[in-house]
C-alpha cells in the first residue's frame, strides 16, 4: 500500500514510519516540525514539510495517489489545550477535517485517526469499554472528540461516490525509546525520566493517585498496523491501552528505581485543570477485530526507555575535555 504518516516526525510516527516500511509499504510524511525531527524520518520514507491546518501546503503530496492515510498529526499537550485553546481546536479539530477534505478530494479509500483515552474523562467504569459515554474535562480532549466524530461521520457519509473506511484508535499513556524527555508538555514518564536525569525532583501534580494506562510504542504501532489492513476495523473505534492501571505515585518510584535511585526526591504539587482520575483501557474490542493484545510488559518497556534515555542524554552531555574537569 502507498501510506501517508501525517505528524510522521514525531515520537509514535517515526516509529509507526518504520513499522510501516518494514511491513512492505511505500511510506511518505509529513509534518510541520513542530515537535518532530525530520532528521529521525527513516530514509526509505518520502518526506515534506506540511502543516495539516494549512492544505494548500499538504495537497501536493496527496498527488502521490494514496491507498491510506494514517493521521497522528496534532497538539497533544492538555497544558497546551488550556493556555492556548484556540491553537489546539485548529490543529486537533480543524487540521484532522482538512485532512478528510483532502481524503474525499483525493479518494483516498483508507483513513486511520489517532484518538486518545482523554475523551472517556472520568469515566464511570474502569476499565472503559469503546460505548462508555465520553464527557471529557480536558480541552484537548474535546478536540479530539470532535475530530474522531468529524473522522467517523464522514466514514458513514452516503454520498461521497467511493468507499471511504475509517477507524478510530483511542490511544492510552504511549511511551518508549524515542519519546522527549525534554518536553514539560507530555508524556508523564519522559517528564520524569528527564527530571531525574538533570538532578531534578520529580514532582507529581495532586495527591498521585490518579492513575494512567501505559502501552509501549511498539504495540501501539503494531495495532495501527494490524488495523490499517483488518476488514473488521473498518468504521471502528477501538481502544489500544496496555490493560492495566499504574498510579503517578507507583510510576515515579518505578523510573526513580529503574535509574538505580529508589531514595530520589518525589515532591507533590497542586492538581492540574484536566487530569483523568482513573484510566484503564479494556482492550477486548481490540484483541477480537485486530487479534492484538500488548507483547511488551511495563517492566520490560521502562527498562528499554530508561536505557535510551540514559544514553541519549550522555550523546548531549558536555564531555570532560571541554568543560576541564577530568573523567
Amino acid at each position: 500500500m502507498k501510506v501517508l504518516v501525517t505528524g510522521g516526525a514525531g515520537f509514535i510516527g517515526i516509529h509507526l514510519t518504520k513499522r510501516l516500511l518494514a511491513d512492505g509499504h511505500e511510506v511518505f510524511v509529513v509534518d510541520n516540525e513542530s515537535n518532530g525531527d525530520p532528521a529521525l524520518v527513516p530514509v526509505a520514507a518520502k518526506y515534506s514539510r506540511g502543516d495539516v491546518t494549512k492544505p494548500e501546503e499538504v495537497e501536493p503530496v496527496f498527488a502521490q495517489g494514496f491507498d491510506a492515510v494514517c493521521h497522528i498529526a496534532g497538539q497533544v499537550s492538555i497544558i497546551k489545550a488550556f493556555s492556548d485553546p484556540v491553537a489546539d481546536l485548529r490543529t486537533n479539530t480543524e487540521g484532522t477535517v482538512q485532512m478528510l477534505k483532502l481524503c474525499v478530494k483525493h479518494k483516498v479509500p483508507r483513513f486511520l485517526y489517532a484518538s486518545s483515552m482523554t475523551l472517556y474523562g472520568n469515566a464511570a467504569k474502569v476499565p472503559t469499554l469503546e460505548t462508555e459515554p465520553c464527557v471529557p474535562d480536558a480541552y484537548y480532549g474535546i478536540t479530539k472528540l470532535a475530530g474522531e466524530r468529524y473522522v467517523q461521520s464522514t466514514g458513514e457519509r452516503p454520498d461521497l461516490g467511493f468507499d471511504f473506511s475509517v477507524t478510530s484508535l483511542r490511544m492510552f499513556s504511549v511511551y518508549g525509546p524515542g519519546q522527549s524527555y525534554n518536553n514539560p508538555y507530555q508524556g508523564v514518564l519522559g517528564i520524569f525520566s528527564g527530571n531525574v536525569l538533570r538532578g531534578e525532583p520529580i514532582t507529581i501534580f495532586g495527591d498521585g493517585e490518579q492513575t494512567r494506562d501505559f502501552v509501549f510504542v511498539e504495540d501501539i504501532v503494531d495495532g495501527w498496523s494490524r488495523a490499517l489492513t483488518a476488514k473488521a476495523a473498518k468504521g471502528e473505534v477501538i481502544n489500544l491501552g496496555g490493560g492495566r492501571a499504574t498510579s503517578i505515585n507507583q510510576l515515579a518510584k518505578a523510573v526513580a528505581n529503574a535509574f538505580g535511585k529508589p531514595d530520589y526526591e518525589i515532591r507533590h504539587a497542586p492538581g492540574r485543570a484536566g487530569e483523568q482520575r482513573a484510566v484503564q483501557a479494556d482492550i477486548g474490542k481490540a484483541k477480537k477485530l485486530l487479534a492484538w493484545e500488548p507483547k511488551t510488559t511495563f517492566e520490560q518497556g521502562l527498562q528499554r526507555t530508561v536505557a535510551w534515555a540514559r544514553e541519549e542524554f550522555a550523546k548531549s552531555a558536555p564531555s570532560a575535555a571541554s568543560t576541564g574537569r577530568r573523567a
